[in-house]
C-alpha cells in the first residue's frame, strides 16, 4: 500500500523589519489583554470589556484586527464558560466564577499580531482552575516545540500530550495559523497530531499557536449567532494563544503579558 503524502505548504518568512512591526503589534495586543485582566469583576458587561480593548489598541496608534473581519462586529472575541471562541461582546454581565476567554488582534503598519487568554472572574471552581492551568501549560509546550528544524506536527503533538495527560480534550475543528501581513496565513497549526503538519519550521516564520481545551468531549457546534463556537456537551472550555516568531534559538513570544 502506498502511503498518501501531504505536500508541505509555502510559508512566508519575515525579515527583521517585518518582525519588528509585528513585535510592536504584539505589544499592543498584550497591553490590551493586560487592561482587560485588570477589569475582570462580576457585573461588568462584555461590551464594556470590548470598548476598553478598542480604546487601548487605538490609543497606541494601532488598528483592531478583528473588527469587520469577515463581518465580525467587535474588537475582541469574548467567550464565557462553555463558549469556545468567537463570542460576540454585548450586554451579558460577568458573574462570580465565570471563565472568560478574550481573543484579540492588532495591526501596526499592515502587520498583525493575535493573542488570547482565559481569565477567572473572582474565584472559580477547582475544576475550572485545573483546566485553565492545563491550558496555559499546553500553550507553553506548543511554543517550546516551535523551534527551527521541528515541524508543525511537533507543535500539535506537544499540545495534545499535555492536554490529554491531564484528562482534557483538544478541540479538533479549530486550529492555530500562520500570521503576518494577513491575520490568517499558512500554515494551519492544529493542536493535535494529524496526517499533515509536515511543514518544517524555519527562522522568520511567525505563528499564532492557540490551544483550545475542553473539560469534556472535543466536539463543538456553532451557536445561533453564527459566530460563537460552544462545546457540544455544555462543559467548560479554555483558550490561550500567543503570536511567536521562530528563531535560530528559542522561539520569541511577540504577545507576552507581564
Amino acid at each position: 500500500m502506498v502511503r498518501r503524502r501531504h505536500p508541505a505548504v509555502s510559508v512566508p518568512v519575515k525579515g527583521e523589519h517585518e518582525q519588528a512591526l509585528m513585535r510592536r503589534a504584539g505589544r499592543v495586543v498584550a497591553l490590551a489583554l493586560e487592561k482587560i485582566a485588570g477589569m475582570m469583576r462580576p457585573g461588568l458587561t462584555t461590551a464594556e470589556l470590548d470598548r476598553a480593548a478598542d480604546a487601548t489598541i487605538r490609543g497606541m496608534g494601532a488598528t483592531p484586527a478583528f473588527l469587520g473581519y469577515n463581518g465580525f462586529p467587535a474588537t475582541a472575541c469574548i467567550s464565557i464558560n462553555q463558549e469556545v471562541v468567537h463570542g460576540i461582546p454585548g450586554p451579558r454581565a460577568l458573574v462570580e466564577g465565570d471563565v472568560v476567554g478574550v481573543d484579540l488582534g492588532a495591526i501596526v503598519e499592515g502587520w498583525y499580531a493575535d493573542a488570547a487568554y482565559t481569565f477567572a472572574v473572582g474565584t472559580v471552581t477547582p475544576a475550572a482552575a485545573r483546566l485553565m492551568e492545563t491550558g496555559r501549560a499546553a500553550l507553553a509546550a506548543g511554543i517550546a516545540a516551535a523551534r527551527a528544524g521541528n515541524t508543525v506536527r511537533d507543535i500539535g503533538a506537544a499540545v495534545q500530550r499535555v492536554a490529554e495527560s491531564h484528562g482534557y480534550a483538544v478541540v479538533r475543528d479549530l486550529c492555530g495559523h500562520g500570521i503576518g501581513r494577513r491575520l490568517h496565513e499558512e500554515p494551519k497549526v492544529p493542536n493535535y497530531v494529524t496526517g499533515g503538519g509536515n511543514t518544517v519550521l524555519r527562522p522568520g516564520m511567525t505563528l499564532a499557536i492557540e490551544p483550545m481545551l475542553n473539560a469534556g468531549r472535543p466536539d463543538v457546534r456553532m451557536a445561533g449567532d453564527g459566530w460563537t463556537y460552544v462545546t457540544a456537551d455544555g462543559q467548560l472550555s479554555v483558550h490561550y494563544e500567543h503570536t511567536v516568531v521562530v528563531t535560530p534559538d528559542e522561539p520569541e513570544i511577540l504577545t507576552s503579558l507581564r
